[in-house]
C-alpha cells in the first residue's frame, strides 16, 4: 500500500536534499556563492518586475539542473562502480543539461544588462 501524502513529510525530504547537495556538491556550493549576489545584484537593478523574475528565474534554472544532474550521477553510481559507455553518457547529457542552462542565463543576463545600459545611455 501507498503512504499517505504528507507535506512536512515530503518538504523535510526536499531539506535534506538541499543538505545533501550542499554536502556533498561541489559544484552545486560554487554555483550557489555566484548566484547569491547575483540574485541581490538582480534586487537593485532598476527593471519591470518581469524582468527581474525573469533573472532570477534562470539562475533558480541553473540549480535545479544541477540538482537533477546530482541525482542522476547518484543513480549511475548505484547502479555501477565498473566504467560503461552508457554510464559515461548518461552522466555527459545531465552535464550538458547544467551547461545550457548556465549558457541561457549569461545569455539573459548580457541581454538584460545590455538593454539597460542602451537605456542609460538614451538619457
Amino acid at each position: 500500500m501507498k503512504p499517505k501524502y504528507s507535506f512536512f513529510a515530503n518538504a523535510k525530504y526536499a531539506l535534506q536534499g538541499l543538505r545533501a547537495l550542499l554536502k556533498f556538491e561541489k559544484s552545486f556550493k560554487i554555483e550557489l556563492c555566484i548566484i547569491i549576489p547575483a540574485l541581490v545584484l538582480d534586487c537593485f537593478l532598476p527593471l519591470s518586475l518581469m524582468e527581474h523574475l525573469f533573472l532570477a528565474g534562470v539562475l533558480v534554472l541553473i540549480l535545479i539542473t544541477e540538482a537533477l544532474n546530482s541525482a542522476l550521477e547518484a543513480c549511475v553510481d548505484l547502479a555501477t562502480s565498473q566504467w560503461h559507455k552508457e554510464a559515461k553518457r548518461a552522466k555527459d547529457c545531465g552535464s550538458a543539461a547544467v551547461f545550457f542552462a548556465v549558457l541561457f542565463a549569461l545569455f539573459s543576463w548580457g541581454l538584460v544588462l545590455l538593454n539597460l545600459e542602451f537605456q542609460w545611455m538614451k538619457s
